[in-house]
């Protein structure tokens, strides 16, 4: 996979990997009970292939969806949010309760990552998952 001179990713014989149909994985931060937990804890993506991550917090309390490594292992297309994009690097984001966003992304390095909740107490309480890129087809 290559970097257009644009930040585009294209495949080895050019074709622009962020034309393709994202395909949708939703993530719960917490639950409506208050319970301290990603599900699923665990996300499978494969390299080369355009995602749209939905994080929903379905709980009473914030969470943060942390995820540094991960998201050096990947080019965000967009974060669309309360009817706004952003655009670039994403690393970090917090999520009030009730609040969803949905990140568009394209894995580009295989590797396993870990993803936690910032907030104190909460990834001692088990507020931890992990996610995997595999290489492409």
């Amino acid at each position: 996979m290559l970097l257009l001179s644009s930040g585009i990713p294209v495949s080895a014989q050019g074709q622009d990997l962020s034309a393709q149909n994202a395909i949708l994985k939703v993530v719960n931060l917490g639950t409506e009970d208050g319970q301290l937990v990603f599900d699923p804890d665990k996300l499978i993506f494969r390299s080369g292939t355009l995602y749209t991550l939905k994080l929903v917090n379905p709980s009473p309390l914030k969470h943060y969806f942390t995820a540094k490594d991960f998201a050096d292992a990947i080019w965000t297309k967009k974060v669309e949010v309360a009817g706004a994009e952003i655009k670039g690097h994403i690393n970090n984001v917090e999520l009030k309760p009730g609040a969803t966003l949905e990140w568009t992304f394209l894995p580009i390095k295989t590797g396993s990552y870990p993803v936690i909740c910032t907030i104190v107490g909460h990834q001692d309480a088990g507020m931890v998952g992990q996610i995997m890129i595999t290489g492409s087809h």
